[in-house]
């Protein structure tokens, strides 16, 4: 209060001395309990030890009655190092007490002051409240944690299971991954330890087969003469069963090669000598023979002749009804009839009334009802839109089975459009077969080779298209002075089969000197070309076939104008629309594929006549057809 004559009351003094005598009293108190642990820890039992910290005059927390044995034994370790160092056998110690003061406590008299007494030297083998407290709390707190641990084991038990799976995995990875590393290295050894193995087995395997040699020829000649007797039997079993068709096959084969054998002896210009002999007895001909053979010829070419004027008649009369029936609707002039019919000769008129007399007979246009008719309009109507419209066609081309389009497709489409008999016909059967070019190589075709290999539906039908007139007229345009040239060059050779080469020089040695040839007839290719005078045959018809294949490449090369219109325009129309569906191809590759499916249309390969084939030359025409 700042207030100089301030004094105490009696109460005050009162209370002051109280509390001086109750921390005199504690401080007594505290100072025997720890003396009392202390004479508890020399005396070494546990129980009395624990007894001494619970003393409520220590204040001393945290003991727990399991730990009494722990308590002593770490009190009496730091007791036995104090004393250790050195006991200085002093009676007094000194104590921090509560409210901040130093107590000082005779351990002979048991009773202490507040003064520090005259000469005052500390006892260091005793243990102070914080050594005690400190050991006390060590101990109880590691016992906790033990009980903690005891109490969690099944969750620290997956924790380590946890922990313990992610070090084995991680170990797993870098394991794979090293393996991964030395793959090759590990292949190597396995290759090489897999291979000594094999060698080994083969080894002892081979050894053993060959301590047995006697054993397995025994063993192999019983089976191998079972099977052999079994397979005879069975054979000649099947044949006894088969007899009646065994005779009919060897009837027909024997036939099929007297045939073979006569085709050779009248169009080969040097058959074999076996030929010859066998049928020397008919080349004995009379003019009888001769004659008939002529009269055979002739009626064979009259048998054509008709039968092609049967057809150009039936076109006619089918075109004159066509116009008839158009002149009835008022749709072309009588002036085409009568121009149509100008162009008859004398005699197909004849014929042509005659056809028309027939067909009248059977009822004709007029003779139709009036559903008929109607039902004749509508048909009219569907085919005008099948002509304009090619899409229907288009699809419908190349959605038919490729066994069902060939001969059936081509007669509906070709009738369809009257084989293009006119220029209008013409270009709209060029339009269906673009349309149905695009829509196939755009459907169907995933490689450029796949029009070449296959054997598309349109170019199927765009060559039967052009194997008619148009399409010979154009071959033997082409190519009819080169032909002519080479079948009036009768010492041209281009045969380049060295067994027919082979077998044509053995002839000419037999013809030659009259007596049969010491080298066998029959003999394969290896066979044949080891012969040097094969090899050198060979060569020279391997150059004129060069040279002819030269002759056939300069024709068409310089005759392209003289290629039907339509057979040109597919092409076109297949490089580009295999442009547009394959852009990453090459120049060269598109029209390689374009000249080659030309060259299909246009060159429509068929057979030499007899009357005009050169027999050493006619089985090559093909080949140099392909060649080019």
């Amino acid at each position: 209060t700042q207030d100089p004559s301030a004094v105490l009351w009696l109460d005050e003094i009162q209370d002051a001395i109280l509390k001086a005598n109750q921390d005199t009293k504690e401080a007594i108190q505290f100072s025997q309990s720890i003396q009392a642990i202390n004479e508890a820890v020399d005396a070494g039992d546990a129980a009395q030890t624990l007894a001494a910290l619970r003393n409520p005059g220590a204040g001393l927390y945290g003991i727990t009655s399991e730990c009494a044995h722990t308590y002593q034994d770490d009190l009496a370790k730091i007791k036995e190092e104090k004393k250790n160092k050195g006991d200085n056998g002093s009676e007094w110690v000194k104590h921090w007490v509560k409210g901040g003061h130093n107590y000082y406590y005779n351990l002979q008299t048991k009773e202490g002051t507040w003064v520090e007494p005259e000469g005052f030297v500390p006892n260091n083998a005793q243990i102070n409240k914080e050594e005690i407290q400190g050991v006390v709390s060590g101990v109880t707190t590691a016992y906790n944690r033990e009980q903690l641990w005891l109490a969690n084991e099944t969750l620290i038990t997956k924790l380590q299971a946890r922990c313990r799976g992610y070090l084995v995995r991680n170990g797993l990875k870098e394991r794979m991954d090293f393996l991964k590393s030395q793959d090759p290295a590990v292949t190597c050894i396995q290759a090489h330890w897999k291979g000594y193995k094999q060698r080994k087995e083969f080894k002892d395997r081979k050894q053993y087969l060959t301590d047995h040699t006697e054993e397995a020829v025994k063993i192999q000649s019983v089976v191998r003469m079972h099977q052999a007797r079994k397979k005879y039997k069975d054979r000649l079993k099947y044949f006894e069963d088969h007899i009646n068709d065994v005779v009919k096959i060897q009837a027909f084969i024997r036939a099929n090669k007297a045939r073979d054998d006569y085709k050779t002896l009248i169009s080969a210009e040097d058959p074999p000598m076996a030929v010859v002999r066998k049928f020397v007895h008919l080349l004995d001909h009379s003019d009888q023979d001769f004659q008939e053979e002529l009269e055979l010829m002739r009626l064979r070419e009259e048998v054509v002749t008709n039968i092609r004027s049967n057809q150009q008649l039936e076109n006619d009369l089918n075109l004159m009804d066509i116009k008839i029936g158009l002149l009835v609707k008022n749709k072309i002039t009588l002036q085409e009839v009568v121009s149509h019919s100008k162009k008859l000769t004398k005699k197909n008129k004849t014929q042509l009334s005659d056809m028309m007399m027939m067909n009248k007979q059977r009822g004709g246009l007029k003779a139709l009802s009036k559903e008929k008719r109607v039902k004749l309009e509508a048909y009219q109507h569907l085919f005008y839109l099948l002509q304009t419209n090619p899409t229907y066609l288009a699809k419908l081309i190349f959605q038919m089975p490729q066994n069902k389009s060939t001969k059936f497709m081509d007669s509906v489409i070709f009738t369809l459009y009257n084989y293009a008999s006119n220029q209008r016909e013409e270009y709209l059967l060029l339009k269906l077969f673009k349309t149905a070019l695009q829509e196939e190589i755009k459907s169907k075709v995933d490689q450029m080779k796949e029009i070449v290999t296959g054997n598309p539906t349109v170019i199927k039908m765009v060559v039967s298209f052009h194997r008619g007139a148009r399409g010979q007229n154009a071959l033997r345009q082409i190519l009819a002075p080169v032909v002519k040239e080479i079948m009036d060059d009768k010492t041209l050779n281009i045969k380049t089969d060295p067994v027919d080469i082979y077998k044509g020089w053995v002839n000419q040695m037999e013809t030659e000197t009259g007596e049969a040839s010491k080298l066998p007839y029959d003999v394969t290719p290896e066979q044949a070309m080891a012969h040097e005078e094969v090899r050198t045959r060979l060569e020279a018809s391997i150059k004129n076939m060069k040279s002819v294949t030269d002759k056939f490449l300069s024709a068409i090369i310089v005759s392209v104008d003289k290629i039907p219109y339509g057979m040109r325009f597919i092409s076109k129309v297949l490089k580009d629309t295999l442009h547009e569906k394959f852009p990453d191809s090459t120049e060269d590759e598109l029209l390689k594929v374009s000249i080659l499916i030309c060259s299909l249309t246009s060159l429509c390969y068929r057979p030499v006549s007899a009357k005009h084939r050169s027999p050493s030359k006619a089985a090559n025409h093909t080949e140099i057809v392909l060649t080019i």
